[in-house]
């Protein structure tokens, strides 16, 4: 293993009960149906796809753009709310200190990301942030992640993903790296079964389980 990629939204911050409320209001706003089921299955995929999807199903009077705007502002007033997930932290300070590269790899938009990373003085701990809207496809394609480890100069059988959703393991998976699913519980009912480790804190993670995985 040469290097780390984290997802964001549910590995670094708890920040999935916000993404939640803010997605049910304004698809309740913009005259759609909400459903914990269906909503749980874009958990990890772009605001775009997500919101592309809605449009079409419910018939959305408003554009895409514009809803995945406001929701951005919204998301970004809550973010001072937000925390980091549970010895998230710790975790990575032990990576940072062994000398392993680290990338941020979200799902997210730009501006939430960066607003994130300042927010938690997370910068200088990663060699490469990359958000959504930086790809073409969005998680479960492997995009995000092989961007990543071609930035940071490793192959992908040299990277381990950690991940909360379904589409972040499929992906990790499909780029041909290592994977650990944090289940977060905030992050509603995700398949990880494909993940070559699931853990539910990273307290539970120390370097030799993880170079086990490489073996």
């Amino acid at each position: 293993m040469k290097a780390v990629i984290f997802d964001m939204d549910g590995v670094i911050i708890d920040s999935e009960p916000v993404h939640f409320q803010l997605e049910r209001e304004l698809l309740e706003e913009f005259g759609g149906n909400f459903s914990r089921e269906k909503h749980g299955s874009f958990l990890g995929t772009t605001d775009y796809h997500m919101w592309s999807s809605y449009k079409k199903l419910f018939s959305l009077k408003a554009s895409v753009e514009e809803i995945i705007e406001i929701k951005k502002e919204r998301f970004c007033k809550k973010i001072p709310e937000i925390e980091l997930v549970d010895n998230f932290m710790e975790f990575m300070l032990m990576l940072y200190e062994k000398g392993y590269k680290m990338a941020l790899a979200s799902s997210n938009n730009r501006k939430a990301v960066d607003a994130v990373v300042e927010r938690f003085n997370l910068d200088k701990y990663f060699n490469f942030i990359i958000s959504g809207e930086d790809v073409s496809k969005g998680k479960p394609d492997p995009e995000i992640f092989l961007t990543a480890a071609n930035n940071m100069k490793v192959e992908p059988k040299e990277c381990l993903v950690i991940e909360d959703a379904t589409n972040g393991v499929m992906a990790a998976k499909a780029a041909g790296m290592k994977c650990i699913g944090l289940k977060n519980p905030n992050s509603g009912k995700q398949d990880l079964s494909q993940a070559d480790l699931v853990v539910e804190n990273f307290n539970q993670l120390n370097l030799d389980i993880i170079k086990d995985l490489f073996k």
